[in-house]
Protein backbone atom coordinates (compact mmCIF):
# COMPACT_ATOMS: atom_id res chain seq x y z
CA UNK A 1 0.00 0.00 0.00
CA UNK A 2 0.68 3.47 -0.55
CA UNK A 3 1.41 6.31 1.84
CA UNK A 4 -1.19 9.28 1.16
CA UNK A 5 0.57 12.42 0.09
CA UNK A 6 0.26 15.48 1.10
CA UNK A 7 -2.27 16.41 -1.64
CA UNK A 8 -4.79 13.53 -0.87
CA UNK A 9 -5.12 14.82 2.89
CA UNK A 10 -6.96 17.69 2.22
CA UNK A 11 -9.51 16.35 0.04
CA UNK A 12 -10.30 13.33 2.78
CA UNK A 13 -10.94 16.28 5.31
CA UNK A 14 -12.96 17.87 2.94
CA UNK A 15 -15.09 14.83 2.42
CA UNK A 16 -16.12 14.44 5.78
CA UNK A 17 -17.36 17.76 5.54
CA UNK A 18 -20.48 17.47 2.74
CA UNK A 19 -23.52 18.45 3.29
CA UNK A 20 -22.80 20.03 6.71
CA UNK A 21 -23.67 23.45 4.57
CA UNK A 22 -26.90 22.34 3.78
CA UNK A 23 -27.53 21.29 7.13
CA UNK A 24 -26.54 24.67 8.66
CA UNK A 25 -28.80 26.22 5.96
CA UNK A 26 -31.80 24.23 7.16
CA UNK A 27 -31.12 25.27 10.93
CA UNK A 28 -30.59 28.85 10.54
CA UNK A 29 -32.38 29.94 7.83
CA UNK A 30 -35.80 29.72 10.04
CA UNK A 31 -33.89 31.06 13.05
CA UNK A 32 -32.88 34.69 11.01
CA UNK A 33 -36.30 34.79 9.02
CA UNK A 34 -38.02 34.62 12.84
CA UNK A 35 -35.30 37.33 13.85
CA UNK A 36 -36.22 39.03 10.55
CA UNK A 37 -40.21 39.31 11.24
CA UNK A 38 -39.93 40.20 14.95
CA UNK A 39 -37.93 43.07 13.85
CA UNK A 40 -40.75 44.14 11.09
CA UNK A 41 -43.29 43.80 14.00
CA UNK A 42 -41.10 46.35 16.30
CA UNK A 43 -40.74 48.37 13.21
CA UNK A 44 -44.32 48.54 12.74
CA UNK A 45 -45.26 49.22 16.61
CA UNK A 46 -43.05 52.00 16.71
CA UNK A 47 -44.32 53.83 13.20
CA UNK A 48 -48.09 52.91 15.55
CA UNK A 49 -46.76 54.96 18.21
CA UNK A 50 -45.82 57.78 15.79
CA UNK A 51 -49.26 57.82 14.51
CA UNK A 52 -50.63 58.32 17.75
CA UNK A 53 -48.22 60.68 18.70
CA UNK A 54 -49.24 62.57 15.70
CA UNK A 55 -52.44 62.29 16.73
CA UNK A 56 -52.21 63.83 20.12
CA UNK A 57 -50.13 66.90 18.27
CA UNK A 58 -53.37 67.38 15.92
CA UNK A 59 -55.91 67.47 18.70
CA UNK A 60 -53.70 70.07 20.83
CA UNK A 61 -53.20 71.71 17.87
CA UNK A 62 -56.95 72.01 16.26
CA UNK A 63 -58.21 72.05 20.16
CA UNK A 64 -55.85 75.58 20.54
CA UNK A 65 -57.10 77.32 17.72
CA UNK A 66 -60.95 77.31 19.14
CA UNK A 67 -62.44 80.53 21.46
CA UNK A 68 -64.15 78.29 23.94
CA UNK A 69 -63.62 74.86 25.88
CA UNK A 70 -66.40 72.99 24.58
CA UNK A 71 -65.55 73.55 20.79
CA UNK A 72 -62.08 72.86 21.57
CA UNK A 73 -63.18 69.55 23.32
CA UNK A 74 -65.25 68.61 19.83
CA UNK A 75 -62.15 69.36 17.64
CA UNK A 76 -59.82 67.89 19.26
CA UNK A 77 -61.58 64.63 19.08
CA UNK A 78 -62.16 65.14 14.93
CA UNK A 79 -58.63 65.79 14.30
CA UNK A 80 -57.54 63.06 16.62
CA UNK A 81 -59.82 60.56 14.48
CA UNK A 82 -59.17 61.96 11.47
CA UNK A 83 -55.37 61.98 11.88
CA UNK A 84 -55.05 58.10 13.35
CA UNK A 85 -57.21 57.01 10.20
CA UNK A 86 -54.84 58.12 7.94
CA UNK A 87 -52.11 57.18 9.09
CA UNK A 88 -54.34 53.87 9.15
CA UNK A 89 -54.31 53.13 12.64
CA UNK A 90 -57.52 51.06 14.02
CA UNK A 91 -58.14 51.31 17.51
CA UNK A 92 -60.12 49.04 19.95
CA UNK A 93 -60.88 51.51 22.05
CA UNK A 94 -59.49 54.85 22.20
CA UNK A 95 -60.32 57.62 24.59
CA UNK A 96 -59.08 61.52 23.79
CA UNK A 97 -58.79 63.46 26.79
CA UNK A 98 -58.43 67.45 26.35
CA UNK A 99 -57.64 69.58 29.47
CA UNK A 100 -59.22 73.10 28.70
CA UNK A 101 -58.23 74.56 31.97
CA UNK A 102 -56.60 77.21 29.58
CA UNK A 103 -59.47 78.77 28.20
CA UNK A 104 -60.79 79.99 31.91
CA UNK A 105 -58.03 82.05 32.18
CA UNK A 106 -58.07 86.07 31.46
CA UNK A 107 -56.99 87.20 28.07
CA UNK A 108 -53.28 88.43 28.34
CA UNK A 109 -52.33 85.52 30.62
CA UNK A 110 -50.35 82.58 28.75
CA UNK A 111 -52.60 79.75 28.50
CA UNK A 112 -52.21 75.83 27.04
CA UNK A 113 -54.43 73.28 25.77
CA UNK A 114 -53.09 69.56 26.46
CA UNK A 115 -54.27 66.52 24.14
CA UNK A 116 -54.02 63.16 25.54
CA UNK A 117 -54.64 59.76 23.69
CA UNK A 118 -54.59 56.09 24.41
CA UNK A 119 -55.56 53.91 21.52
CA UNK A 120 -55.54 50.21 22.32
CA UNK A 121 -55.04 48.30 18.73
CA UNK A 122 -54.60 44.29 18.23
CA UNK A 123 -51.25 43.01 17.47
CA UNK A 124 -52.19 41.55 14.05
CA UNK A 125 -53.22 45.00 13.06
CA UNK A 126 -50.12 47.31 13.95
CA UNK A 127 -47.13 44.23 13.95
CA UNK A 128 -47.93 41.30 11.70
CA UNK A 129 -50.99 39.49 10.89
CA UNK A 130 -51.16 36.34 13.28
CA UNK A 131 -49.59 38.17 16.41
CA UNK A 132 -51.63 37.96 19.45
CA UNK A 133 -52.43 40.75 21.63
CA UNK A 134 -52.71 43.78 21.51
CA UNK A 135 -50.85 46.98 22.80
CA UNK A 136 -52.14 50.20 24.22
CA UNK A 137 -50.06 53.35 22.47
CA UNK A 138 -50.21 57.02 24.42
CA UNK A 139 -49.30 60.39 23.50
CA UNK A 140 -49.72 63.29 25.03
CA UNK A 141 -49.24 67.00 23.41
CA UNK A 142 -49.57 70.21 24.62
CA UNK A 143 -49.95 73.94 22.57
CA UNK A 144 -50.32 77.21 23.07
CA UNK A 145 -53.30 79.28 22.98
CA UNK A 146 -53.53 82.91 21.84
CA UNK A 147 -52.51 85.15 24.42
CA UNK A 148 -54.47 87.88 23.33
CA UNK A 149 -57.24 86.06 21.54
CA UNK A 150 -60.61 86.58 22.63
CA UNK A 151 -61.48 83.18 24.99
CA UNK A 152 -65.18 82.60 25.96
Amino acid sequence: MRAPTHRQRPARGLRRDRGSYALETAVLAPVMIGLLLLMIAFGRVTDADGAVDSAARAAARAASLERDADSAQAEAQTAAGRSLQGEGVTCQTSSVVVDTSGYALDIGVEANVTATIACTANLSDIGLPGLPGSKTLTASWTSPIDTYRGRQ
